[in-house]
């Protein structure tokens, strides 16, 4: 007997829309100011709706020019030792010149934000952190410097997620194309989400891939070996600069180039986004934080 995929809430379909309306225009921090400002603006409001708004500066050196992270920290309800380390949710809101970068990111910037208040309104056991990374379209420049401060401070971070690209899915045959080797293993079709995390995030992927799926969301999942060395593709977002300094990490992706043909370019306009596919996301995925 097949089984009947759940709907995702039409509330959350209809402000995840909402949200990128706001989020999708051209917004490089040098080349596209202004909509790089709106939408820095935008997160920042959204964000203080459900706490106390931090911004983490740095300074990109070739220009000498200071960035900002945005931070929103949402405490848990337990006190027991065991959930004491802090989940860290990150998504980049900056985009490549000459797009309005629908999938990439402001996809994952909108979940983050839904995440925001799903967990004002309904804490986690554990603490949560949501951060939006600027730069990361400069070599992950924002998450390398946010990874080095949590380092510093010796912040106990039980698991850092980054969400990159979450909205474009394809049920053609042979949509999904795969670094030399993979295709072997995975499907060849474009419709679900991937996990790639470090090894010891492997229980994590496990538990948030089987999370997905009842969610109604096809997933596949990869363990990246000597963090993504010998798989480059793997370490194309803001988790990397984590795994490099021994953190358990992962990244959520629809697979960005290897399937969205509008990668990088105009074309990656809102129109082209699956919204119930997202929801579904959203809400596997605070199923997934509730559990750890």
């Amino acid at each position: 007997m097949k089984t009947v995929a759940p709907s995702p809430d039409e509330a959350l379909v209809a402000r995840l829309q909402d949200r990128l309306h706001q989020l999708a225009r051209e917004r490089d921090p040098y080349f596209a100011t202004a909509g790089h400002f709106f939408v820095q603006d935008y997160i920042r409001t959204q964000f203080g709706q459900w706490g106390t708004v931090e911004r983490h500066d740095f300074t990109l050196q070739a220009s000498g020019r200071l960035h900002h992270n945005l931070v929103l920290n949402l405490p848990g309800t337990s006190n027991h030792p065991a959930h004491r380390g802090t989940i860290l949710v990150g998504a980049h809101y900056d985009a490549v010149p000459g797009t309005p970068g629908a999938d990439d990111n402001a996809s994952g910037v909108a979940v983050l934000l839904e995440l925001a208040r799903l967990f004002a309104e309904q804490p986690a056991r554990r603490p949560i952190r949501l951060v939006a990374f600027d730069l990361e379209e400069y070599d992950r420049k924002g998450s390398y410097a946010y990874s080095a401060q949590v380092w510093r401070d010796r912040e106990p971070i039980r698991l850092m997620i980054s969400l990159e690209m979450l909205g474009y899915f394809c049920t053609e045959p042979h949509s999904q194309l795969y670094p030399p080797g993979l295709r072997y293993f995975y499907p060849s079709t474009g419709d679900f989400i991937a996990l790639v995390g470090n090894l010891t995030a492997l229980p994590d992927l496990l538990s948030f891939s089987r999370r997905f799926r009842s969610a109604g969301v096809p997933c596949q999942w990869l363990p990246a070996i000597d963090g993504g060395k010998f798989v480059k593709v793997t370490r194309f977002s803001d988790h990397s600069p984590f795994w490099d300094r021994g953190y358990r990490a992962m990244m959520i992706t629809d697979t960005a180039f290897l399937r969205n043909p509008n990668y990088h370019k105009p074309s990656d306009r809102i129109e082209t986004l699956n919204f119930n596919k997202m929801a579904s996301i959203c809400e596997g995925l605070a199923v997934g934080l509730r559990q750890l």
